[in-house]
């Protein structure tokens, strides 16, 4: 399969590495430092104590990368609008669109059940202008959960955490044999990879538990078990998951698992820093709109009562802007 990945951070550059190492031609679209470090050394990584290094096709202008079979997008939410576009001419007719990217993804309202009774399906907290949607549109994109953890501690260097689980599905639900396709190539690059019927719930089943730790632990700086050690702060978490369990049970997203629950899961991974809180150590533009502004934005054209999300967006995005991590209005 030819695949192009757009941004070679730690998720796109993980998935770069591993599906070139068994024979997949990979490419991927990078810019600055690390497209000087993959030029020079290759895509270097580090996985179940092993070191790989492969030396793909990279380039910070997708014509010289030509269109693709399939495009991975592995950036953060607010750089999508502008690689939308760059990414034009990777799109040959057939060529799908999988983002691997956290949060509620610009086309997530437009799957949803009529049964919801949404008119308007647009998210602009996510795709301001529905920019995104004109140029990467449905038909061409499969959904994609990540579960697993990663880093880049250094341009065109990965680091495998744990987990391998990757989960795509059809945007509207239901079996295809592009999916099929797909996970056949991730489950051949060493992944864990289930063909989602109903790609939506698992987008926001995920969602429901990291939309909570990752801005708390930025607001903060501590890591996952202190923010569970503590007794008002696991309070606060519990009462704005069971915000968002209500919204998703309003968009056909229903969740069945308790809070506790999911907290338990969470505790078993031991103490650890979120990707928002790696952001904010560096400095770094974090990705809170489709992490929580998109759910505080469709809350609210439901009318829901959203006093715990609400103060969570409102105090992050503010620690945000403050340090220059998330643009002011105007």
């Amino acid at each position: 399969m030819k695949i192009a990945v757009v941004g070679l951070g730690a998720v796109g550059g993980l998935l770069a590495a591993t599906l070139a190492h068994v024979g997949h031609e990979v490419s991927g679209l990078a810019r600055g430092a690390t497209l000087a470090a993959i030029r020079e050394h290759g895509l270097r990584l580090t996985m179940a104590g092993a070191e790989t290094t492969s030396a793909i096709s990279a380039s910070d202008d997708a014509r010289a990368l030509g269109p693709q079979d399939l495009v991975i997008v592995a950036l953060k939410g607010q750089a999508l609008a502008a690689a939308a576009q760059t990414m034009q001419a990777l799109l040959g007719p057939n060529t799908l669109v999988m983002p691997a990217m956290n949060g509620v993804p610009w086309w997530f309202l437009q799957t949803a059940p009529v049964s919801t009774g949404l008119g308007d399906r647009s998210l602009p907290s996510v795709d301001p202008d529905d920019r995104i949607a004109a140029l990467l549109p449905l038909e061409r994109v499969l959904g994609c959960v990540v579960h697993l953890t990663c880093s880049s501690p250094a341009p065109g260097v990965i680091q495998h955490g744990f987990g391998d689980r990757l989960i795509v599905g059809e945007p509207g639900g239901g079996a295809s044999m592009r999916v099929d396709s797909v996970c056949a190539a991730l489950a051949q690059a060493g992944f864990k990879c289930e063909a989602s019927a109903d790609i939506r719930q698992d987008i926001w089943f995920k969602l429901w538990g990291n939309m909570t730790m990752n801005p708390v632990s930025a607001l903060t700086g501590a890591t996952t078990d202190h923010i569970l050690d503590d007794p008002l702060v696991r309070a606060f978490i519990l009462r704005t998951m069971e915000e968002a369990a209500h919204i998703g049970a309003r968009i056909g997203c229903p969740i069945t698992q308790s809070g506790e629950e999911r907290m338990a899961l969470t505790r078993q991974l031991g103490g650890f820093k979120t990707s928002m809180l790696q952001d904010t150590e560096a400095g770094r533009a974090i990705e809170l709109d489709a992490l929580v502004g998109a759910v505080h934005e469709i809350g609210n054209r439901f009318d829901i009562a959203m006093p715990n999300i609400g103060a969570l967006l409102g105090l992050c995005r503010l620690m945000a802007r403050e340090r220059g991590l998330y643009p002011r209005p105007g």
